[in-house]
């Protein structure tokens, strides 16, 4: 691998430690501490933990009942991905004032374009990077990781080996000193099949992934694996998007862990793919007119729905209502199913979307208003106080609360 100059190139990646569980601490003073979850909208799924739950065993997509029985002490709480949303517009107006060039990659997570930056501030790549951590630390009270390095990918990794809470930068001549140290299975866009592919090949560190021949490279992975190769090296090939390009698709969906015919447990697992959709159309401005649900059978084969909006949302309760109307048509009593999947489509810009002329989009802005509201009661009084209705399907070992009063009904 041919030795990088220390700066040809300089991005940074910043990612929040944590964000969600974070968000609830900072909220919640009082979680400090204690193993924190976040659920899914039926309060059946945990869609994210605290790096406490974490090390406790407590995993994503981990159900409630089982996640209580590692961790009896954990507090779980509804998602508020509006809040969550307010908190990533902070952290991302702290990046903008170090550097005006940032790519928003997810809720949580961006890339600086950092490059004359030094010059700026007065300051080495380490300096600035602690800086920022500090900045958010500051003014969020919620903890990130920076990594700098020649390319998105190197920075990718070194904010993700430093976590959490640390600064990591990687100069030109350090790349190899620092891959060596790092499995095949630490660079991103390589999976487990992907991994276990290289494996067989005797490639199991990132350093020996460099290394590999391009002949071998382009039969392996093909262009994604040159790619990635290059990036590796410290050749930047994948730019920052700076300006948003609104995506044709947007897809939240993965394996259940076991195949079952158990109509609530699929639904629970649907629930938590919409949350997770819900939480970076909202933290990305964006609307969806058009889901599509499908559902995994046994045999690997899909069956799926297309689900048209009335109007342009990202509003959880309009979403979740499409969806259980396509669920309840999609799915088969006694069919066995391994897996299930939700993609938004039709995907417009919040800045630029009129509303409609009969308020349909300026009620979904009150909707979410009021779901803060039933969040905040959930957090005082309990899980199950104020709940979807569809979640009373789902069945808890959890204690029930004094009353149940379904406030969102899907019709």
């Amino acid at each position: 691998m041919k030795t990088m100059h220390n700066w040809s190139n300089a991005i940074a990646h910043v990612d929040c430690d944590a964000f969600y569980a974070s968000c609830e601490t900072v909220r919640h003073p009082e979680l400090e501490g204690r193993p924190v979850c976040v659920l899914s909208s039926q309060n059946a799924i945990v869609v994210a933990k605290s790096y406490d739950a974490k090390h406790l065993g407590i995993g994503t997509g981990m159900p409630v009942w089982e996640a209580r029985k590692l961790a009896p002490r954990a507090v779980f709480l509804a998602a508020d991905f509006r809040y969550y949303g307010q908190m990533s517009d902070k952290v991302f107006a702290i990046l903008r004032s170090y550097s005006p060039d940032i790519e928003i990659y997810s809720i949580d997570e961006a890339f600086m374009d950092m490059n004359g930056i030094r010059l700026l501030w007065r300051k080495s790549f380490c300096q600035l990077a602690d800086d920022i951590r500090m900045s958010i630390w500051r003014e969020t009270g919620i903890t990130a990781s920076v990594g700098i390095a020649n390319t998105r990918t190197l920075a990718k990794m070194a904010s993700e080996s430093c976590k959490p809470d640390g600064t990591m930068v990687v100069p030109g001549k350090q790349i190899e000193h620092f891959l060596n140290d790092l499995a095949v299975t630490d660079i991103p866009g390589i999976g487990r099949n992907r991994a276990a592919l290289l494996h067989k090949f005797g490639i199991r560190t990132a350093l020996e992934f460099v290394r590999l021949g391009d002949g071998l490279m382009c039969r392996l992975l093909g262009r994604h694996g040159m790619q990635l190769k290059q990036e590796l090296s410290g050749h930047s090939v994948l730019p920052l998007l700076l300006k948003p390009v609104l995506p044709k698709s947007i897809a939240r969906t993965a394996a259940m862990g076991c195949v079952t015919d158990d109509r609530d447990l699929i639904m629970a697992h649907v629930s938590g793919h919409v949350m997770r959709l819900v939480s970076e159309l909202v933290a990305r401005h964006l609307l969806t007119r058009r889901l599509r649900l499908f559902l995994t059978r046994v045999t690997f084969e899909h069956d799926s729905i297309s689900l048209p909006l009335e109007v342009p949302s990202n509003s959880l309760k309009r979403l979740m209502a499409a969806i259980k109307s396509g669920f309840h048509s999609l799915f088969r009593t006694g069919k066995q199913y391994r897996g299930c999947g939700v993609v938004a489509s039709d995907i417009s810009c919040e800045a630029t979307t009129t509303n409609d002329l009969f308020g349909l989009m300026v009620s979904d802005t009150r909707q979410t208003d009021l779901m803060s509201t039933v969040n905040a009661i959930n957090r005082k009084y309990g899980n199950r106080t104020l709940s979807l209705a569809a979640a009373s399907r789902v069945r808890q070992k959890s204690k029930q609360p004094r009353f149940f009063y379904p406030v969102l009904t899907a019709h």
